[in-house]
């Protein structure tokens, strides 16, 4: 079992609202240069969760489940930074007060944190509803691997995950593994501990090489060559391990989004492929 620091970790009450879809009153210009409009970012999505495809929708940026955002931007960014996937939420008013899911994703740019609810969960949900998250997880260590570094990890989360350490390396499971060279929205962020950047799939060859055409939200992927201790850049030898939080894009340098979990600038993370890396086969 990998040693942690989770029981030095504090528990902290942090809180959101679900909040509503957002339109900023024009068309949005994909690659082609076509005028579109469509759903995209916000609301309760009732037929879309954690486990399905997160391609192949009639939306933009879709998130799955519940998206939440504290009406205070100040608040807002403890809200996304603090909640970690795999985190309790509970329904703290409304008619499904009491109710529980859990994170499932962080989204950049919006700043929402995404939440799964059993389905008749979310027949009682509004907008508006007030949820709070008991957030646990940022600043959890590996204590063999000071080298590798994690973000957004809840330490349910990397109780579940299928990681292996073989050769002072840590071997972590994964449904896919994408090159860094095809990364995109968020590149030069200044932190990875808070939203997420975008895996970009206009590139037909390489989204048949690395089998991308079925990603599904809530796949553990593996970028290669990517360093995100600090942001997103891209470093030869580094790999980071993340989780699909949104559906793919028709922008340029959008796609499916994925918020970090696991990092090194150095080549000790050694990704293969687990067909069951996903959080609905983690936590459903």
């Amino acid at each position: 079992m990998l040693k942690t620091n989770a029981d030095k970790l504090p528990i902290m009450s942090v809180a959101g609202v679900v909040w509503h879809p957002k339109f900023g009153g024009r068309a949005r210009i994909n690659v082609d240069g076509q005028a579109y409009f469509l759903p995209a970012t916000g609301g309760i999505v009732y037929n879309v969760k954690i486990g399905d495809p997160c391609l192949g929708w009639a939306a933009d940026h879709l998130e799955p489940g519940v998206s939440t955002r504290h009406k205070d931007n100040d608040h807002n960014g403890s809200y996304q930074m603090l909640s970690c996937i795999g985190n309790e939420a509970t329904v703290k008013s409304g008619d499904a007060k009491g109710e529980k899911g859990f994170v499932t994703g962080k989204h950049g740019g919006c700043d929402h944190v995404i939440i799964h609810f059993p389905q008749e969960t979310l027949e009682k949900l509004s907008v508006d509803d007030n949820i709070g998250v008991k957030a646990i997880g940022q600043g959890m260590k590996l204590l063999d691997y000071p080298d590798i570094l994690l973000r957004n990890m809840s330490p349910t989360l990397l109780e579940k995950m299928n990681i292996k350490e073989a050769d002072g390396k840590l071997k972590v499971g994964v449904a896919k593994i994408a090159p860094a060279a095809i990364m995109g929205s968020g590149l030069g962020a200044g932190s990875s501990a808070s939203g997420d950047y975008d895996i970009t799939l206009f590139d037909e060859g390489i989204m048949k090489e690395y089998g991308l055409g079925d990603l599904r939200f809530g796949d553990i992927v593996a970028i290669q060559d990517a360093d995100n201790r600090y942001g997103y850049s891209y470093r030869t030898g580094a790999c980071s391990i993340g989780v699909i939080v949104h559906g793919e894009c028709f922008g340029s340098g959008h796609g499916p989004g994925v918020a970090t979990l696991i990092t090194s600038k150095l080549p000790m993370i050694e990704p293969f492929i687990d067909d069951k890396a996903n959080l609905a086969n983690f936590f459903l």
